[in-house]
């Protein structure tokens, strides 16, 4: 059985007006009240519906953008406000508005995905990331909610799930390949955090290409970092202190490689004469860093773009299968690769 204002009311000890008010966060509402009542929301598991007008019609117009943490940290990488610019155009292109998360932490994110869901304030939710043991794909299963994946699921039946996606395997073991045939065998790997599937995409590219050449995987050539260009910082300071450096790096971000080639320079390390690098997504910083990177373009607006076009047509259709949409990518070469120094 729904719970109502009055339930809340009820408990609470308060007129179904204050209810409303405290929703509605009015001054007119006393601090004390206001946390009596939100007690009681909370107790119920009473959830405020914002947009019952649009209710009666079924629609809220509205989509939700699901951040992997905090929109600070999230747009320090050039990856996020560039998917958001494809989600936003198609979203206006067929007048929805879009509300995006704020959490800091998982339960949070967690928490406002449960809000968007119960508070009926979204039709449907663009998730932006794909995380081991992550607790908000399920429930978006469990509730029937329509939502769209960029990333590809994990531990999860993918025939339940629409999801747009790189071939983020194929994509590292290609580059990595591509270092082997200019004659680098050192080849090291910096990579994100392992909580995300799309390092562990990277890592079995990077590994199945190393082991095709009949190169053995060396665990101190790969390094992990969640931070971004300070993780490329550090990165780069533990493969260069090893006694047997690498000629050659694979790095999965831009930004991360930004923070690498600057590292290099303070070293006197100069790339690609002395190190190689490939780095992942083609951001505009890739272009314009000193020498030009060479990376993967893997199309990000594309993502956005088509995550929202699917998310739309599963929200009108949603009796229709799930589908899986792999965006293509492609190597562009500029200047951190050069033939390995014979001797």
């Amino acid at each position: 059985m729904n719970v109502t204002i009055k339930d809340v009311a009820k408990l609470a000890n308060v007129a179904p007006s204050t209810v409303s008010r405290v929703i509605a966060n009015s001054s007119k509402i006393s601090e004390k009240t206001k946390e009596r009542v939100r007690a009681a929301m909370q107790e119920l598991g009473y959830h405020p519906n914002f947009n019952a007008r649009s209710l009666a019609n079924n629609t809220t117009k509205t989509l939700g953008i699901v951040m992997p943490n905090s929109a600070k940290v999230a747009f320090q990488n050039p990856f996020f406000p560039e998917v958001i610019r494809g989600i936003t155009a198609k979203a206006h292109q067929e007048n929805y508005g879009l509300y995006l998360s704020t959490g800091q932490t998982e339960e949070e994110i967690l928490d406002e995905v449960m809000e968007m869901v119960y508070g009926h304030r979204v039709d449907g939710i663009i998730l932006l990331y794909s995380r081991i043991g992550d607790k908000v794909m399920p429930f978006l299963l469990e509730k029937e909610f329509p939502f769209v994946l960029i990333g590809r699921p994990y531990d999860i039946d993918e025939s339940l799930v629409t999801y747009v996606n790189n071939d983020n395997y194929k994509a590292t073991k290609t580059v990595t390949e591509y270092l082997l045939l200019l004659g680098h065998e050192k080849i090291g790997f910096i990579g994100g955090s392992l909580d995300f599937v799309l390092t562990l995409d990277h890592l079995q590219g990077y590994k199945d290409a190393l082991e095709k050449a009949n190169i053995t995987v060396r665990d101190e050539f790969i390094v992990h970092q969640s931070e971004v260009k300070e993780g490329g910082q550090d990165a780069i300071i533990e493969l260069m202190s090893l006694n047997q450096r690498p000629t050659a790096l694979v790095v999965t971000d831009d930004i991360m490689s930004f923070g690498v080639l600057r590292m290099l320079d303070e070293m006197g390390v100069k790339v690609p004469e002395d190190l190689s690098l490939v780095s992942f997504n083609n951001v505009m910083i890739s272009e314009f860093s000193s020498p030009p990177m060479t990376t993967v373009d893997i199309h990000i607006y594309d993502l956005g773009f088509r995550a929202t076009e699917l998310l739309i047509s599963d929200v009108l259709h949603p009796e229709q299968a799930k589908r899986k949409e792999i965006i293509s990518h492609k190597l562009i070469k500029r200047q951190t690769c050069s033939k390995v120094k014979k001797g």
